[in-house]
C-alpha cells in the first residue's frame, strides 16, 4: 500500500466539515492500533475518502499516511467517487445528504449520464441506443436507497434554500428534519423564481452589451434574492420556534398552574425584582407601569383579558402579539387603534400581530398548542437573547417563565394581586431563587 506525505494531500473546498467527536475517537484508535483503513486519493493526491482519518493523523503529529490511490479521467469523475463515498455513511444530516444528491445529479448531467425530461432508456444518440442507458430520477433514487419522492424533495431542499440560510441551518436541529427543511425551501418560492428570471435577463443583456438593462436586472436580482433570504430566514426561525414550543409542551407539569400555592403576598402598587425581571402589581394601563418599561422592547404579549386599554404597547415594543379566542378576534381588530400586520392561528387561539413597522408573516404552517407552547413560539420567533419582553397580563406566569428559560428580560404586571403572587411563586419554584420587593 503506497505511503504518502500528509502535507502533499489536497483537500477540496466542498468537503464536509469534520466532527470533533469522531476525530477524537479515531485518534485513540490510531494510537492503539494504527491506521486500519487507509484513506483514498486520486492520482493527483486529491482526497476522495477519509477526511476524519487524515485529520486524526495530522493531530497525532504523523508525517505520512497509507493511501489507496485511484486513477480517474477527470475532476468530475473524482468528485463523483467522493460523493458516493460520503453517501454511504449514515451520519449525514438530511441537509448535507440533499446537497450531495443535487451535486451528484449535476455531475451526471455534465457527464452525459443523466436523463433529461422527455428522455427514456431507449434514447438514441447518432442513430444508436445510448449505452449505458441514461439514469432517470427513479434509478437515481434507488441507488441512493430512498423513494423517488424523498429524493425529489431532497434536491428541492438543496436547490431552493438560499446559501446564507443554509449556513444558518447547518449544525442545528432543523438540519436533521427533512419536513422543516422542505418548509424553509418552499418559503420565498415566488421570489426565487423572480431571481431566476432576472438572472437570465441579466445574462442576455450582458451578451447584447445593454449596460442600462443589465444594471436594472442586477438590481431586480439582488432585491429578489434578499427577499427570498428574508422569508426563508423567517421560515427557519419559525421552525425553531415550533420545535421549542413542542418541547415545552412535552415538559409541561401535570399539576395545574392554579394549584401552586403562593408563597409571596403582593399588594396593589408594589414592584418586585425577580432576577433580571420586573413584576408590577397594579393597573398595567396606567402611568405607573408604563414608566417602568424599557424604551426598546422587542415584543409585547397580551394574553386573554376582558378589558383592553393597552394600545400604548405598539409604541413600546417592535411587535405586539394579542391573543384572543375565535369569537372575539374580529371585534378586537375593529375597536383597537394599533396598526394591524397579520393574524396567526396557533392551536385554538387567534394571535393578532401589530407593529408600526412592516413585519413579514411566516409562510409555513404552524402547529403549536397550549398557552405555554404559543408563548414560547412567539418569544422564539420575534426576540433574541437578552431582548426585553413586555406582558401586561400575568396569567399563570407563562410569559415570565418562558423569558427566564429562554434568556429574555421580562417586564410583567397585573392588577390582580392573587395572580401576581402565584406568578412570583411559580418563578421561585422554577429558579429556587428569592424575589426582592422594591422600596
Amino acid at each position: 500500500m503506497p505511503i504518502v506525505s500528509i502535507d502533499q494531500i489536497l483537500i477540496g473546498r466542498n468537503r464536509r466539515p469534520v466532527k470533533a467527536e469522531k476525530v477524537d475517537e479515531l485518534k485513540e484508535s490510531i494510537k492503539a492500533n494504527g491506521l486500519l483503513n487507509p484513506i483514498t486519493v486520486d492520482q493527483n493526491l486529491n482526497l476522495i475518502a477519509g477526511l476524519h482519518r487524515l485529520t486524526a493523523c495530522k493531530l497525532l503529529g504523523l508525517e505520512d499516511i497509507e493511501c489507496n490511490i485511484v486513477t480517474y479521467k477527470d475532476a468530475d469523475q473524482a468528485r463523483l467517487a467522493e460523493i458516493d463515498e460520503n453517501l454511504i455513511r449514515n451520519e449525514l444530516e438530511p441537509l448535507e445528504r440533499s446537497e450531495l444528491w443535487l451535486e451528484r445529479d449535476q455531475i451526471l448531467e455534465r457527464m452525459g449520464l443523466r436523463a433529461k425530461s422527455g428522455d427514456n432508456q431507449h434514447t438514441f444518440k447518432g442513430g444508436e441506443i445510448i449505452s449505458p442507458p441514461l439514469k432517470r430520477t427513479l434509478e437515481l433514487a434507488k441507488e441512493a436507497g430512498y423513494s423517488e419522492r424523498t429524493f425529489q424533495h431532497g434536491k428541492q431542499i438543496a436547490k431552493s434554500i438560499h446559501p446564507e440560510v443554509k449556513q444558518i441551518i447547518k449544525g442545528t436541529p432543523i438540519a436533521e428534519s427533512p419536513t422543516a427543511l422542505l418548509k424553509v425551501a418552499r418559503a420565498g418560492s415566488q421570489e426565487r423564481s423572480l431571481a431566476e428570471e432576472a438572472q437570465k435577463a441579466l445574462e442576455l443583456a450582458q451578451a447584447k452589451g445593454d449596460e442600462a438593462e443589465a444594471k436594472r436586472q442586477a438590481q431586480l436580482l439582488a432585491e429578489a434574492r434578499n427577499r427570498q433570504k428574508e422569508l426563508q430566514t423567517l421560515a427557519h426561525k419559525s421552525a425553531v420556534a415550533q420545535r421549542e414550543a413542542k418541547l415545552v409542551a412535552k415538559k409541561r407539569p401535570k399539576t395545574p398552574q392554579n394549584a401552586i400555592a403562593p408563597a409571596t403576598k403582593t399588594k396593589i402598587g408594589e414592584e418586585w425584582v425577580l432576577g433580571r425581571h420586573l413584576v408590577y402589581c397594579g393597573d398595567t394601563a396606567g402611568q405607573e407601569f408604563r414608566h417602568l418599561l424599557p424604551s426598546d422592547a422587542a415584543l409585547a404579549i397580551a394574553t386573554l383579558s376582558p378589558m383592553w386599554n393597552h394600545n400604548y404597547l405598539v409604541s413600546e415594543a417592535r411587535v405586539v402579539a394579542v391573543l384572543r379566542s375565535e369569537g372575539h378576534i374580529y371585534e378586537f381588530y375593529q375597536q383597537n387603534q394599533m396598526p394591524f400586520q397579520y393574524e396567526l392561528v396557533l392551536g385554538n387561539l387567534y394571535v393578532g400581530i401589530f407593529s408600526l413597522q412592516s413585519i413579514p408573516k411566516p409562510q409555513t404552517p404552524i402547529n403549536v398548542e397550549g398557552i405555554e407552547g404559543i408563548v414560547n413560539y412567539l418569544i422564539n420567533l420575534y426576540t433574541s437573547q437578552n431582548n426585553f419582553v413586555i406582558a401586561p397580563f400575568i396569567g399563570h406566569g407563562e410569559i415570565l417563565i418562558a423569558c427566564e428559560r429562554l434568556g429574555r428580560i421580562c417586564f410583567i404586571g397585573d392588577e390582580n394581586p392573587e395572580l401576581v403572587s402565584r406568578g412570583i411563586s411559580r418563578w421561585q419554584q422554577w429558579t429556587l431563587k428569592q424575589p426582592q420587593r422594591m422600596g
